[in-house]
């Protein structure tokens, strides 16, 4: 069975789909930063990948323009005043408006994903449930399935605190799936790993060894896929074992929240080295308690944590001058002037923004009109040349030099 393309919902006039993006790209004389392909040697009938790392960095938790890039009174200085001059903004962009699109973090993360706007429904029928299964696939599997990238270089680092957003690693299209998987950092990956090694190593005797077994049990039992999802490998035990050396095995010295996810992303560049990495910060969302600050604490914490990776990406030999950070959230926030927080909230919060930058990204850009999530699925499949064909959304061409 063949992937149709499906056509875009209706997107920016010069948005161009992935045939003129990448010709594009290939007139700027980037090769395979656009394309990908070229000097690639076949392994296993899938080419070698060779083109630019990607940094998906999901400015989660819901965040509004306002606190971001629309105020010179901004939370998130690195963002504003270094980041986006360097690249393409979209100051504009817009989740859909329409009856089965929800403003949410694991519905926002899917749409990223995958290009699409699709509805989700808790698979364990939980009432407000987060356990998705996307029905096309997702980025991870798209770049997998075209090219011979490693599970362990195709990493997701998710919160501590959504569980649910674990198992975002693989859709049940019967074209994709499980074969061509995403690799999940967390602390709950973590806390698997140590509980596996110490049982297989005889840590444990008597009623304590029964109680670890319990506790691995649990664990394991968060996903009726989580067997087939995380196998492991040498590498990413490898990453589990030194993380353990540094941190201990308890998982409460290291650093939590959305300094934990910086962290690991660190490490993982590193030591993994990732071709194409998400990293769903989230900690803005703890206004959900009725807090301001907890929102605009968690703006900057994220917007540390993008200087973090950044400053690493150019430090790094691996990574520098040829990583493309994307960075763009999960929703937006609500704009409620009837309540004491007016941001509590994100029911109908479809106003966020994207920026782009790295090498062959057009620079100090602002693309002042409207342009829609969907699209960015689209647009990373472009520069790292692969087809997303199951995408709503088309590559925003302008982010090209």
């Amino acid at each position: 069975m063949s992937l149709e393309p499906i056509p875009p919902r209706g997107g920016p006039a010069d948005a161009v789909d992935r045939r003129t993006f990448l010709k594009a790209g290939a007139a700027l004389g980037l090769g395979p930063i656009a394309q990908g392909r070229s000097g690639a040697e076949e392994v296993a009938g899938r080419p070698s990948y060779r083109g630019p790392n990607i940094v998906i960095v999901r400015f989660g938790g819901g965040v509004r323009r306002q606190e971001t890039i629309a105020s010179d009174e901004t939370y998130s200085p690195f963002l504003k005043g270094v980041f986006a001059p360097r690249g393409v903004l979209f100051p504009k962009m817009e989740i859909a408006d329409a009856p089965e699109v929800e403003t949410s973090h694991g519905q926002g993360t899917l749409y990223l994903l995958t290009g699409r706007y699709d509805k989700y429904e808790d698979v364990t029928g939980r009432f407000l449930g987060a356990r998705f299964e996307p029905r096309v696939p997702t980025l991870f599997e798209g770049l997998r399935k075209h090219y011979d990238v490693p599970a362990h270089r195709a990493l997701i680092v998710n919160g501590e605190d959504r569980t649910d957003e674990e198992f975002y690693t693989f859709s049940n299209h019967h074209l994709f799936g499980v074969d061509y998987r995403s690799t999940v950092l967390s602390l709950y990956r973590y806390k698997l790993h140590v509980l596996r090694t110490d049982l297989a190593a005889g840590r444990y005797r008597g009623e304590e060894e029964a109680e670890k077994r319990q506790e691995l049990a649990k664990l394991e039992s968060v996903d009726h896929r989580a067997r087939d999802a995380e196998p492991t490998s040498p590498e990413l035990d490898a990453f589990w074992d030194k993380w353990a050396d540094y941190y201990g095995r308890s998982g409460l010295v290291n650093p939590r929240g959305d300094r934990l996810l910086a962290e690991l992303a660190v490490w993982a560049m590193r030591e993994l080295q990732p071709s194409l990495m998400m990293v769903n910060f989230n900690d803005p969302d703890y206004v959900h308690w009725g807090v301001a600050s907890h929102y605009t604490r968690g703006v900057s914490i994220v917007d540390e944590g993008l200087r973090r990776l950044w400053e690493e990406a150019e430090r790094l030999p691996s990574y520098r001058e040829n990583t493309v950070f994307v960075v763009v959230p999960d929703c937006g926030r609500d704009s409620n002037p009837f309540v004491a927080v007016p941001f509590q909230h994100h029911f109908n919060a479809h106003h966020i923004f994207a920026a782009v930058a790295g090498p062959g990204i057009d620079r100090s850009r602002v693309v002042d009109k409207a342009v829609d999530q969907a699209e960015v699925a689209a647009t990373v499949a472009a520069i790292m040349g692969f087809p997303m064909p199951l995408a709503e959304g088309r590559a925003l061409g302008e982010v090209f030099a």
